[in-house]
């Protein structure tokens, strides 16, 4: 009786884990298997996107508050800051939904029964393979449930960078008052 534990992670390469498959008639060495599959683009790009995100938040806010009236004054900073917050509200949806199809596919990659079918030791007749432990994806779940609330959070931030462009002030009707006639 022999466990196998195999441990992998971000970036979820998993054809470069290895682990040993044992040879249950005792005469040879373990073999070496490794795990199939790359799931690592759509956790790159999760995380990459994380980054380029919070970097752009922090230079936005420094312009908000050190910049204002630079903001104020030139008409183009803040159409070009509603376009990135566009173009940033679309990458957290793409970026959520990759990942979340890529931490599926890991999940059935690393699911103990797949690896059993997948052992040729296990396809004996006498040989009795149990599936072990899950392993724990708890984190990664919420990894994706964050990325969908970040899309939530930056389409929600369109309005109030739309609010400061042109568009929006061109659409505000002017109403003459009494002040202004005399």
């Amino acid at each position: 009786m022999s466990a196998i534990s195999v441990q992998f992670g971000y970036p979820f390469r998993l054809y470069q884990i290895p682990f040993e498959m044992p040879d249950c008639e005792g005469e040879g060495e373990p073999r070496t298997l490794h795990l199939v599959g790359d799931f690592s683009a759509p956790a790159e790009f999760f995380v990459t996107l994380g980054v380029f995100s919070f970097l752009y938040a922090m230079a936005a806010l420094v312009l908000y508050l050190r910049f204002h009236s630079l903001y104020g004054d030139n008409k183009k900073l803040p159409f070009t800051d509603f376009c990135i917050t566009v173009c940033f509200a679309f990458f957290w949806l793409v970026a959520a939904a990759a990942w979340g199809k890529g931490l599926s596919d890991v999940k059935a990659a690393t699911r103990p029964s797949s690896l059993i079918a997948a052992m040729s030791v296990c396809q004996g007749q006498d040989a009795v393979c149990n599936a072990g432990a899950t392993p724990a994806m708890g984190l990664a779940n919420i990894s994706v449930l964050f990325g969908f609330i970040n899309f939530l959070l930056w389409a929600g931030n369109c309005w109030f960078v739309f609010k400061e462009t042109t568009w929006h002030t061109q659409a505000e009707p002017r109403g003459d008052s009494a002040a202004e006639q005399g």
